[in-house]
């Protein structure tokens, strides 16, 4: 009886046992398990807070702000022969500016025919074959604009010709450019008679014609307006073309009679009157900041007199030249009867940025004279 009743109370003995490591092996297991949880749900939101600073990271890097350039477009017979002028003028100014050059088709720019590595290989490959007067100027200047809109951060458009200087450092040019909104273009309008082709109304109406220097600053408004026309272009093609020519320039008989030829010259009209034409003009200062002097008076030749700006030679090329051409702080329109004074951030200021016509030798004067570093020194008094 006694050894049934010791058995009986061993079977319970080992019956509890087993509840409880039962019990015990069940808790361990949840706990285990929240364990689990508590780990995988700590991992999933370090995963997920690391996701969201990467893709933070990545649209604030994808978004930030980049600075404005400058595009400086050259057009070129071929070779640059002021570049090395240039060269000082861009140095260490890489992030702000492009360049694009526009020379004859087939004109490669490479180390045997520039020293500057601003230029190289800076040729547009699409170039076309230009002309003096002719509306093939134009479309070099539209291919420019072209290449250089494809660049969203080109935000002003300058066009400079192979003979052009810079009178200032590029901060003082970069700022005195962007510091307005507006494009800069000689313009003004056009009185004399000849120069309008009545054959271009109504699609160019003469209370749109306009005059001024192919040397102009343009903003990415204005540069595209310029891209896109479709209807102004094709009427210079056809409609717009200089008088013939004085004998010892010609290459082909002069008309019989050239008193119903109409004296335009396309370079000298179409960005203005495209811009009249497009009702633009409130958008632009009315001056061009490259000087040109076109007093030929002197000249030996009489039927030279006011077809090309003088041409600095190297005797010419001096300080006390820069230094005029700097001082020049208004303009005056005759056909207007309009004086234009010169402001920039709405201050009097310095009307000219740059200067042609230079020749090589003169251009190398100014860098031997070290009048590129005299004018960075007075860019402060400017």
């Amino acid at each position: 009886m006694k050894q049934r009743k010791s058995t009986h109370q061993k079977s319970v003995y080992y019956y509890n046992q087993w509840k409880k490591r039962k019990i015990f092996v069940m808790l361990s297991l949840l706990l285990l398990t929240g364990s689990c949880f508590v780990l995988t749900l700590n991992s999933t939101t370090t995963s997920t807070t690391t996701s969201r600073i990467l893709t933070l990271a990545s649209l604030r890097s994808h978004f930030v702000v980049q600075k404005p350039k400058i595009a400086f477009l050259f057009i070129a017979r071929n070779r640059l022969p002021l570049d090395m002028l240039w060269d000082a003028f861009f140095k260490g100014q890489e992030s702000r500016f492009s360049i694009f050059v526009h020379s004859r088709p087939g004109f490669l720019f490479n180390k045997a025919n520039t020293r500057s590595e601003y230029f190289l290989n800076r040729q547009v490959n699409d170039s076309t074959q230009v002309d003096w007067g002719e509306a093939s100027m134009i479309e070099a200047e539209r291919i420019l604009l072209r290449h250089a809109l494809v660049d969203p951060l080109n935000e002003r458009f300058v066009f400079l010709s192979d003979s052009c200087i810079p009178l200032y450092n590029f901060s003082y040019t970069f700022d005195y450019i962007m510091s307005t909104s507006t494009s800069f273009v000689d313009s003004f309008a056009d009185t004399k008679e000849g120069r309008y082709n009545p054959k271009m109304a109504p699609l160019v109406p003469v209370n749109n014609w306009r005059k001024g220097s192919q040397w102009v600053v343009l903003t990415r408004k204005h540069a595209e307006v310029v891209v896109n026309d479709t209807t102004v272009f094709p009427m210079f093609q056809q409609h717009c073309k200089r008088r013939s020519l004085p004998e010892f320039w010609r290459d082909h008989p002069i008309p019989a009679d050239t008193s119903m030829e109409h004296n335009c010259i396309p370079d000298e009209h179409y960005v203005q009157t495209l811009l009249a034409r497009e009702g633009l003009e409130g958008e632009i200062t009315r001056r061009s900041l490259t000087h040109s002097s076109w007093d030929l008076s002197s000249s030996k030749d009489p039927e030279r007199r006011g077809w090309h700006p003088v041409t600095y030679k190297f005797s010419d090329a001096t300080p006390m030249l820069i230094q005029s051409i700097k001082d020049i702080d208004n303009i005056y329109y005759e056909t207007e009867y309009r004086r234009e004074w010169c402001s920039s951030k709405g201050k009097p200021s310095r009307c000219f940025l740059f200067a042609r016509k230079f020749t090589r030798p003169a251009a190398f004067r100014l860098l031997d004279m070290s009048v590129l570093g005299s004018l960075r020194k007075a860019t402060n008094k400017a």
